[in-house]
């Protein structure tokens, strides 16, 4: 099994709000960083944090339906992700994401939080269950995960 070192970002693309969340250097554990409101910056924002954190690729979630269908949702996840791409020029991974905020409402309600008021932090748990997921299933298969989007050399 080969080690693909660097930081790892993870983004969980909302119509409201972006989570955002970082791995270690040693790809083992992701981290909660941020909530990016949902605007025209967005993706700059997101650009601008994986450049502070030197992050060697991204990991989108990409939104499908509980049958693995596309949706609404899907469509908008892979424009923010090619964007994104296209912006830090990093190769970015598409990593199915199912059920993810339903885990991380889950995760809030067994600590105690409120879910209606940390809508905020849903998303940055969100991020950080997608990239943990991508982690550990690399660890666990020596592959990189999910879809990769190579960025456009022309842009």
């Amino acid at each position: 099994m080969t080690f693909r070192p660097g930081v790892r970002v993870g983004v969980d693309v909302g119509r409201a709000r972006v989570g955002v969340a970082l791995s270690d250097h040693h790809g083992m554990l992701a981290t909660p960083v941020r909530t990016v409101a949902r605007s025209d910056e967005a993706v700059a924002e997101v650009a601008a944090l994986a450049r502070e954190a030197e992050a060697v690729e991204v990991v989108v979630g990409h939104p499908l339906s509980l049958s693995g269908a596309a949706t609404a949702s899907t469509d908008d996840a892979v424009a923010f992700a090619t964007a994104l791409g296209e912006l830090t020029g990093l190769p970015i991974r598409l990593v199915d994401e199912r059920l993810s905020t339903v885990t991380a409402e889950r995760s809030l309600r067994q600590t105690g939080r409120d879910s209606r008021s940390q809508r905020p932090v849903i998303d940055q748990v969100a991020a950080t269950i997608i990239l943990q997921t991508a982690l550990d299933a690399e660890r666990a298969s020596g592959n990189p995960p999910g879809m990769l989007i190579v960025p456009d050399e022309g842009s």
